[in-house]
């Protein structure tokens, strides 16, 4: 090969590996672009005046360099990172919500406590049960604010599930048209630039939700997502909706749209931004609500029902302090009735921070508990089960297959208000009295006496006429208490429970024969406030739930949410770590090393010197040559 020849050959094989190079810095800046390969070759040289000459070099292949095992760690890797990430932020958000010490319940419930407390003290005192009126409006209040907060924290997450939703499927019809693209190049050649492109638009589909990738044979992927759901078919793509389907429109669910009505997924959806927020609304949002409503609900009715139980200023039997909101029940969409069940609260100590749902099989009902999905009662009519009733006695036209979403305790918090309104209303005095005969000769004394039922006629028990028992001696083993025709038989332990006509009374001791015992109205004794402290000793009973105090209830609320922060912390830290050592492991296989780069962009400047000095070493050559021969 001539000198001409050579120098020809390095200047084009400079300028194809120049752009190669540049090629690769260029992609190296992008993440989803992936390295790619030129391999040259000298092309053959021509004979020309008695030498070869050379003709340069041409490209042999161009080859990607890609790893699927790696790219679909790092898309998994991506999906897990967003999914942490924005997990941690949305509990950290309700975990100050609720946390606050000045926007929190625990103060607020605190007051409330300490202004019955102030009032058993003195329950004649018009300011003190005033006081106490505007503490449990306090209450409520912060109560309805909390409740306000979360829901604007729902309104947030729904937000963002339909922009997430949105975005999916504009990724996912990207994907489908780039199928299409690949496999109609294919036939030219490998659309290496579209390939990455492609793999682009699938990490940004990793973050939003945790996707399934298999290719087919002609190039074209499919996208799966959660339990086999397609989204991608070839050069086809399937959307989703954001809308409800159970029949609560304050929580969207997602829909794979169908011919007909979409069908609800959200159980599937797994990772990435959109089963964070699928997550943290279910596991944190409803959690709260319904704890925070079930409290509500449960502080509520405990002192209504005590209230009850009293007498007033005005020496009549109290009334509801509180206002309780009704369950929340909703008919699924498609129900062949547009009627819905009647449900009210049962004993409320079993009410739990489940949501449920009623559904028709064409013959009977079925209440089943969504949080761990146990059928808690079946049949027709009346169903009781967890602290509600529902009757299904007021459905009509019922279909097979149609289904009921009830909330006991969702809007608990929101509905609980203060109905009275006039502070002698508030029942301090304990509604009965007892009293020991005269001539009581038994070392037996009253330890307490209260009324048992809201209900209770007063005016059958006068203080002239009371409710009179007396213990025969003579009947059982150890003798018995008579009452209106009823036997009580003495306690083994001394210690006798006496219910009769709505009142219960516990005598201790052994009384003698003949001994006689009375109960009768309150009526007449305003400084009574046995009533007021059986209110107060409420704080300290195991009520919520039957295992937790009004306090506890709270905390309890407290410890979860903050347990699913610190969890979701963690687990960012730890996706976080993974999502960078699947990015380097990505790099090593596809990526570009600038040092690298660099160093081949030196050698080839200097191949390129040296090709350009031997082209003028040549012409000064043969100009010397020339000028030889003309003398």
């Amino acid at each position: 090969m001539s000198a001409s020849g050579i120098g020809t050959s390095a200047l084009l094989a400079f300028q194809r590996a120049i752009g190669t190079t540049s090629n690769n810095i260029a992609n190296s800046a992008t993440e989803g672009y992936s390295r790619q390969r030129t391999e040259l070759s000298n092309l053959t040289p021509q004979f020309l005046g008695g030498s070869f000459q050379g003709q340069g070099v041409q490209v042999d292949t161009i080859r990607r360099i890609s790893d699927d095992f790696v790219n679909t760690q790092l898309r998994n890797s991506i999906s897990d990172q967003s999914n942490a990430e924005l997990k941690a932020s949305l509990a950290g958000r309700i975990d100050d919500l609720l946390g606050s010490s000045s926007s929190g319940l625990t103060p607020v419930l605190q007051d409330f406590f300490d202004a019955g407390q102030d009032l058993a003290n003195d329950p004649t005192s018009s300011a003190a049960r005033t006081v106490f009126l505007t503490e449990a409006e306090s209450l409520a209040e912060r109560f309805a604010s909390i409740d306000r907060r979360i829901e604007e924290q729902r309104d947030i997450i729904n937000g963002q599930i339909r922009t997430n939703v949105d975005e999916i499927n504009s990724l996912t019809e990207a994907v489908a048209g780039l199928n299409r693209e690949i496999v109609s190049k294919s036939t030219q050649g490998t659309p290496n630039d579209l390939l990455d492109q492609r793999d682009r638009v699938l990490n940004q589909l990793a973050e939003k939700v945790n996707v399934r990738i298999t290719e087919q044979d002609d190039g074209a992927v499919n996208v799966f997502v959660g339990n086999g759901q397609a989204l991608v078919l070839g050069g086809n793509n399937r959307e989703l909706v954001a809308e409800s389907l159970t029949g609560d429109p304050r929580s969207p669910d997602i829909g794979l749209a169908t011919s007909g009505d979409p069908v609800n997924i959200s159980r599937f959806i797994q990772g990435g931004e959109l089963g964070a927020l699928l997550e943290t609304r279910s596991g944190i949002i409803d959690e709260a609500q319904n704890t925070l409503g079930r409290l509500a609900i449960s502080i509520g009715e405990e002192f209504n029902n005590q209230n009850n139980l009293g007498l007033d200023l005005n020496d009549g039997l109290g009334g509801d302090i509180f206002g309780i909101g009704d369950p929340a029940v909703r008919g699924f969409p498609g129900n062949g009735s547009d009627d819905v069940p009647s449900v009210e609260f049962g004993d409320v100590r079993d009410l739990t921070t489940s949501d449920y749902r009623l559904s028709y099989n064409g013959t009977d009902y079925e209440l089943r508990k969504l949080s761990d999905g146990e059928v808690v009662a079946s049949g027709n009519g009346v169903l009781e089960a967890d602290g509600i009733i529902v009757d299904t006695a007021t459905i009509d036209g019922q279909e097979e297959g149609d289904g009921w979403l009830i909330q006991p305790t969702r809007n608990g918090a929101r509905d609980l208000s203060v109905e009275m309104t006039d502070p002698s209303g508030i029942a301090a005095a304990a509604a009965v009295r007892a009293d020991l005969g005269e001539n009581n000769t038994g070392d037996a004394s009253i330890a307490s006496v209260r009324a048992t039922d809201a209900g209770i006629d007063l005016e059958s028990i006068p203080p002239d006429e009371p409710d009179e028992i007396e213990f025969d001696a003579g009947i059982g083993p150890n003798g018995a208490f008579l009452v209106g025709g009823e036997t009580f038989e003495l306690g083994d332990n001394g210690v006798t429970t006496i219910d009769f006509n709505g009142w219960q009374m516990e005598i201790r001791g052994t009384p003698a024969d003949g001994d006689t015992f009375e109960v009768s109205s309150n009526e007449g004794y305003p400084g009574d406030n046995r009533n007021m402290l059986a209110m107060n000793d409420l704080s300290d009973e195991r009520l919520v739930g039957g295992d937790r105090t009004f306090g506890d209830g709270y905390n309890s609320l407290l410890a979860n949410v903050g347990t699913r922060t610190r969890q979701a912390q963690v687990a960012q830290e730890s996706a976080d770590a993974q999502l960078e050592q699947a990015r380097a492991q990505r790099e090593a296989v596809s990526g570009v090393n600038l040092d690298e780069e660099a160093a081949d962009l030196i050698r080839y400047q200097q191949a390129y010197q040296a090709a350009a000095q031997v082209i003028s070493v040549s012409n000064s050559l043969f100009d010397s040559l020339l000028g030889a021969v003309r003398r």
